[in-house]
């Protein structure tokens, strides 16, 4: 059995997802993505991960701004669609859009609703120090993220995960589930549930200004702040006048004045105890351990990092 399906989707998180509802043989009709945009030293334009993945299998690829223009909910609605699939896609849909498929949209979401509500969940759940999140497939309605939930499939966050590290474990999970999910549909037997309205958080893009890493902090939370922000965008300090990102750290004990290095294999100490860093990348430098990084430039016990 097959559906007849939109995808909806931009960066590499949804591709898994993609590459499964066409080896399950379901009928991806379209493809809608974000439109193509400069990218690299050269400012080439760059089609999206999802975009490159649905031309390798042929698929039309649709990349409006939005769904303003009435032509272009028209034509998705001609599409006379059993169901869209939508995934980090990168815009809101409006009610015309949700209520085109004859069963719905369902998203992909990387959280545990309601907890991180919003665009950047995982980010936000390893910055937050979370020991826990997941992926659902969650039916849509007008509202960000508040629609009913039908599958879920949970990982823990341990205190090495980068935000990087949970985004690829939940990619991967998110495609066999949401092929779950159709099937349930399909064969009506999809239990839908009500979110319940406690413990709501929303997830903020992460700012540029939120990168510069804040010594004055638990050791706790800037260890946190640190694995949630890697690979992207990266936390940093400023070390004689070259910014240097810290890509992975953990909390240990210590005491000095915050941001002073009180050893030299780059502990740090912090508003409240201390964190060792143990991946680091110099501007325009591959990443590097903390051994590596000592092993080049040293920052030596006494510095004091911006």
């Amino acid at each position: 059995m097959s559906l007849r399906l939109a995808f909806m989707g931009s960066p590499d998180f949804a591709v898994p997802t993609l590459e499964a509802l066409i080896s399950a043989g379901h009928d991806v009709a379209c493809v809608y993505s974000q439109p193509p945009r400069p990218a690299g030293r050269g400012k080439d334009l760059r089609r999206t991960p999802v975009h490159e993945a649905a031309a390798r299998h042929g698929i039309e690829v649709r990349t409006p701004l939005n769904f303003k223009a009435q032509e272009d909910r028209e034509a998705f609605a001609a599409l006379n669609l059993d169901a869209a699939v939508v995934v980090a896609y990168g815009l809101l849909l409006p009610k015309a859009i949700l209520d085109a498929p004859r069963l719905g949209c369902f998203n992909l979401h990387g959280s545990i609703l309601p907890r991180w509500r919003g665009a950047a969940p995982i980010h936000r759940a390893v910055m937050a120090g979370d020991t826990m999140t997941g992926v659902q497939v969650m039916k849509m309605d007008v509202g960000l993220d508040t629609g009913p939930v039908m599958l879920t499939a949970s990982t823990p966050i341990s205190e090495d995960d980068t935000t990087g590290d949970v985004h690829d474990r939940l990619s991967l999970a998110g495609a066999p589930l949401m092929v779950e999910g159709l099937a349930l549909l399909e064969a009506g037997k999809a239990h839908l549930a009500t979110q319940t309205e406690e413990g709501v958080t929303y997830a903020s893009k992460v700012s540029a200004e939120e990168a510069r890493i804040d010594w004055t902090l638990p050791a706790d939370q800037v260890a946190a702040r640190i694995r949630g922000m890697a690979p992207f965008p990266g936390a940093w300090f400023e070390m004689d006048g070259q910014r240097i990102k810290v890509l992975n750290a953990r909390a240990e004990a210590g005491q000095a004045a915050a941001g002073e290095v009180v050893d030299n294999m780059l502990k740090v100490a912090c508003g409240d105890g201390a964190v060792r860093l143990t991946r680091l990348q110099r501007a325009g430098k591959g990443q590097m351990t903390a051994d590596q990084f000592q092993r080049g430039k040293p920052i030596s016990k006494g510095a004091r990092l911006g």
